[in-house]
């Protein structure tokens, strides 16, 4: 792997002083080698001419369905229960594995092509090694996991494990898979929710996440009606149960949390556990609206994610952001989710929910080059004269925004024109595949 050297291009950098100018960034390797004012001919292997662009860090988005992005269109205006219960299960149980794939392949290019280089994915049951193929395959730099589901007659057949199986097909994927490529792939136990998995389950992902060293992925108090089914069973809310089971500590990863009670953010203040917060996907399954603006003000560490595209419909992380900064407003104020706080959500506080931020989620000399370059030279982006450019990036700017994107080093995409993956291959192979499985959807119990 050579350098790149970007020229001149306005580098919003994120460090520890959120600086921002004009300057050269130099990658060699995976890694950010120099930032300056004008590094000079360093000899390069590729230079590219950022004049008139903005550098930034890549978007870490905590909280992706790869294997859902096939049924884009397929789970429209329902509530959580029934878009699981009538939609997503049914086609996720006719799943084979290469369906996976390309619904894989086709999430990787939209994720790409919008600027997100990092994802924390959470698979289905079955044929979770293919998605891991396209992950390998298109570079992309990902937590990922087989979903666990041992638990609940409403679930298809083909869904419904064994426990001891899911557990060992869970190990087995770590073994293979855990970092992968130098660390650029790592695994995660992914049980799905508590709804659909049994104690002994939980308790044994909390053994072995403690014995691994791994981060756990699961939803928690996304609905309502979710956290009164927890109830009945178990006598206690999401949090709590989950607390009692040992498996609230800094290496939990939430997603969603919109109704939580008090206790239940004490024990993510005092534990260290990290909130995803999906706003598209929140709005568009009439969830709620979470209280992002309280558990910012706690400490608790909160990050964004798209969720999966048949309940967003779709994984971009400019509409997060936007969406994460406006909805908060009509209730606690024009000031309560300001642009930079929201867009520190979608890179550096992405790194830390994944314990990455060591290596990603913002521009410094020594940490992974994972960088989005974009071009904010259109009608919707100006005037630009006397405006941050980061309120232009949260408010302003879409997807179709950004020109190139680099992960670990490695061009994923350059002017619009992917390199690691064949757009139109996949597109077509989406559509093939997605119509074999409607067929059949009617043997599906």
């Amino acid at each position: 792997m050579g350098s790149i050297l970007i020229k001149q291009a306005e580098l919003i950098t994120m460090n520890k002083e959120e600086e921002s100018f004009v300057g050269d960034l130099l990658i060699e390797g995976t890694t950010i080698k120099a930032i300056g004012s004008d590094l000079g001919d360093v000899g390069a292997d590729k230079v590219i001419d950022g004049r008139g662009r903005t550098v930034i860090p890549g978007f870490v988005q905590t909280h992706i369905h790869l294997c859902q992005t096939a049924f884009r269109g397929k789970g429209d205006d329902l509530e959580l229960m029934d878009w699981l219960q009538k939609r997503i299960w049914p086609l996720e149980a006719a799943h084979d594995e290469e369906s996976i794939y390309y619904s894989a392949m086709l999430g990787i290019g939209e994720l790409i092509q919008s600027g997100t280089t990092s994802i924390v994915d959470m698979e289905t049951v079955h044929h979770t090694d293919s998605a891991f193929q396209a992950i390998s395959q298109t570079g992309i730099r990902a937590l990922a996991g087989k979903v666990m589901m041992d638990k609940g007659t409403e679930v298809p057949k083909a869904l419904q494990e064994n426990t001891q199986q899911s557990i060992q097909e869970s190990v087995d994927l770590l073994e293979k898979w855990h970092n992968y490529d130098q660390g650029r792939i790592q695994y995660a136990f992914t049980p799905r929710f508590v709804v659909s998995c049994t104690e002994p389950l939980l308790k044994e992902v909390q053994a072995l996440s403690d014995h691994y060293q791994v981060k756990v992925h699961t939803h928690a108090s996304e609905n309502r009606g979710e956290i009164e089914i927890v109830q009945a069973e178990t006598g206690m809310r999401n949090v709590v149960y989950l607390d009692h089971l040992g498996l609230a500590n800094e290496r939990l990863i939430l997603a969603h949390c919109v109704w939580l009670d008090e206790q239940e953010k004490k024990i993510l203040k005092d534990r260290g556990v990290k909130v995803t917060h999906c706003p598209g996907s929140n709005l568009k399954l009439a969830s709620g609206i979470a209280e992002i603006p309280d558990l910012l003000s706690q400490d608790i560490a909160v990050s964004l994610g798209a969720d999966g595209a048949p309940c967003n419909n779709n994984l971009d992380m400019f509409n997060e952001m936007r969406l994460a900064a406006l909805i908060q407003k009509p209730v606690h104020g024009p000031t309560s989710m300001d642009a930079r706080t929201v867009f520190r959500m979608a890179t550096l506080g992405g790194a830390k929910a994944i314990g990455l931020d060591h290596e990603i989620g913002s521009l410094e000399v020594g940490k992974k080059a994972d960088i989005a370059i974009l071009n904010l030279n259109d009608f919707h982006t100006y005037p630009s004269f006397d405006v941050d450019t980061i309120s232009r990036i949260v408010y302003s700017a879409t997807r179709a925004d950004v020109e190139t994107t680099i992960i670990n080093g490695k061009i994923v995409m350059e002017n619009r024109i992917m390199k690691t993956l064949d757009k139109q291959l996949v597109l077509s192979e989406s559509n093939r595949v997605m119509k074999r499985l409607v067929k059949r959807l009617p043997k599906i119990s």
